[in-house]
């Protein structure tokens, strides 16, 4: 009968590393609680886009300038997009919070990945501004506003993907400056207005000077812009909608290298 040597090294077992969409799930279903808990924040949140429908829609509705007779068709696509500007680009405030709290501190040392730390924050932030963009199609529809069924799907996955890379950026923003937390603001509002204005969101672009179509063409919301307005009309083959899955999935890839070297150096 044989018998194990004492000096013989015993290896403990390894724990099985988590699958990286748990993770994600978990940072996401984390940060909805509060949401679920007081709905009303979600609710707040259609007042901004139902306020620029109805104000800046009637006066779109007398521009000769639209690329689109429907003034509807061409706006409402464009007001998601604001919608998701607007609510992933201040993921990095609830960081904030969370640093005040210690409670980003005790999310650090779980085994969670950082990278899904990330994601996660970042699709709590697309949970209700899906449900938001959900109830704006709906009110618009008796308005005459028309969207392709595969084409809103689309466009909302779309969506998502692009709140993903800004939620990042927001969420990398928060850690530079978390000594200095007025910067947040002053650094995110400095940003959000020039890139909303070069997209093409409230007025057609090509209306304006030149130096601004130029940099226009440098905004990726510009191009995600034009592929929810092809796709909520039906046009999933165009190529703007190419364009716009590539402006979103770059978007999203530099957004998450950036947050998670941020997140990195701030650990170390």
């Amino acid at each position: 009968m044989s018998t194990l040597a004492l000096d013989t090294p015993v290896i403990a077992p390894t724990q099985a590393r988590r699958p990286w969409f748990s993770d994600v799930w978990l940072v996401m279903t984390r940060e909805l609680r509060p949401v679920v808990r007081e709905p009303f924040s979600v609710v707040f949140g259609l007042v901004q886009p139902l306020v620029f429908l109805a104000l800046f829609g009637p006066l779109l509705a007398g521009s000769t300038d639209l690329p689109s007779a429907d003034v509807w068709q061409w706006f409402v696509p464009a007001i998601l997009v604001m919608t998701t500007l607007f609510g992933t680009s201040i993921t990095g405030s609830n960081l904030q919070v969370d640093m005040q709290t210690g409670a980003h501190e005790r999310l650090l040392v779980t085994p969670l990945s950082r990278s899904s730390q990330l994601v996660g924050r970042s699709l709590k932030e697309m949970v209700p501004l899906v449900a938001q963009a959900l109830i704006v199609i709906l009110v618009m529809l008796p308005f005459g506003f028309r969207a392709d069924p595969v084409g809103a799907v689309v466009g909302l996955a779309l969506l998502a993907v692009l709140g993903i890379g800004l939620g990042s950026f927001s969420y990398a923003l928060a850690i530079a400056v978390r000594k200095q937390e007025w910067m947040f603001w002053a650094v995110q509002q400095t940003v959000l207005f020039p890139l909303l204005i070069l997209s093409g969101m409230l007025l057609p672009i090509e209306s304006g000077p030149q130096w601004m179509k130029v940099a226009s063409a440098f905004d990726p919301l510009r191009w995600v812009v034009e592929a929810e307005r092809a796709l909520f009309a039906g046009d999933l083959t165009v190529s703007a909608v190419g364009w716009g899955w590539v402006a979103a999935v770059l978007t999203a890839v530099v957004g998450l290298v950036v947050g998670v070297r941020t997140l990195l150096r701030s650990t170390d």
